[in-house]
């Protein structure tokens, strides 16, 4: 158990104090301080504050520094790398969130047997407010080499005459399915600025992914990349409320229209095998991702 003193080392000396007689290989990253943008309160959205990272990773036995083999090492790099895809991948509300994510992307690597990880905002308040997390490879999911089957995404420009017809035939793809929606058909508020109208549009697609979603049992609602993953290693056929992930996302497009400019980002985001599109759609100019016409 961890004394009261302890609690407030620092990784290294944590890492040190409970590595036993025959302590493990550790490599450090310290004081590494990131602008980013997180947090759960209004006041912390659009703004970024500073982040400071100090990791300890504990290494399985190598030969790297006998051999002077860069490639039989984990590099420093590696654990810079992970805390920026971690905080470039989407907006988050916690630090334990990211600091689970970074973790399990450090523990990805084969020479990392356990992560000490502590994150600290700096701008909060008068001190530094942070977690702390130890992970080790065990307890950890590792996904290394198990990453979910690249998708299709449909874009459903018109509503579908016959939805089972289509799930039909869409469940017979060797890949996962993702749905995409246009805008339901209500009339919406009118926003005096473009980021409500934004927001509006969003939740107007949520609005038509819950009611067509509510017609069969085959449709499951996803938010996040963590639940399109899970769904998507289960064989769901997925339909994207798009709010959290748009919102949360650097880069994500400005403007909702009709849907399909969000479809395509998604297909993008998501490595797709294609963007599929249904109704009397238009193909997007110049698509990164190969573009087929479904019959409606």
């Amino acid at each position: 158990m961890t004394n009261p003193g302890e609690a407030f080392d620092h990784p290294e000396v944590r890492a040190q104090n409970m590595g036993g007689a025959n302590p493990p290989d550790r490599i450090s990253l310290r004081d590494h301080i990131v602008a980013a943008e997180i947090g759960a309160f209004q006041p912390e959205r659009g703004l970024t504050q500073r982040l400071r990272f100090n990791v300890v990773v504990e290494l399985a036995p190598h030969e790297g520094a006998a051999s002077d083999d860069v490639d039989a090492i984990l590099s420093y790099d590696r654990l810079t790398e992970a805390i920026s895809f971690e905080l470039k991948a989407e907006r988050l509300n916690l630090l334990e969130t990211l600091a689970e994510r970074i973790a399990a992307r450090i523990l990805a690597e084969p020479q990392a047997e356990r992560v000490f990880l502590r994150i600290e905002k700096l701008d909060r308040g008068p001190g530094a407010l942070g977690v702390e997390i130890v992970r080790g490879r065990a307890e950890t999911d590792v996904a290394g080499g198990t990453s979910a089957p690249r998708p299709v995404v449909v874009y459903l420009g018109d509503e579908a005459a016959d939805l089972a017809a289509l799930l039909d035939g869409l469940s017979a793809e060797t890949s996962p399915v993702i749905l995409t929606l246009a805008p339901s058909r209500d009339v919406h508020p009118v926003a005096a600025s473009s980021e409500a109208q934004r927001r509006i549009a969003l939740l107007a697609i949520e609005q038509a992914a819950w009611a067509l979603a509510s017609k069969d049992a085959r449709l499951s609602v996803v938010e996040t990349r963590t639940e399109i993953d899970w769904a998507a290693r289960h064989g769901k056929i997925i339909v994207w409320a798009p709010s959290k992930l748009v919102l949360d996302t650097a880069g994500a497009p400005e403007t909702v229209g009709d849907g399909l400019a969000l479809a395509e980002w998604l297909a993008i985001d998501q490595d797709a095998v294609a963007l599929y599109l249904h109704g009397n759609v238009a193909p997007p100019a110049g698509s990164r991702v190969p573009v087929k016409t479904l019959q409606a």
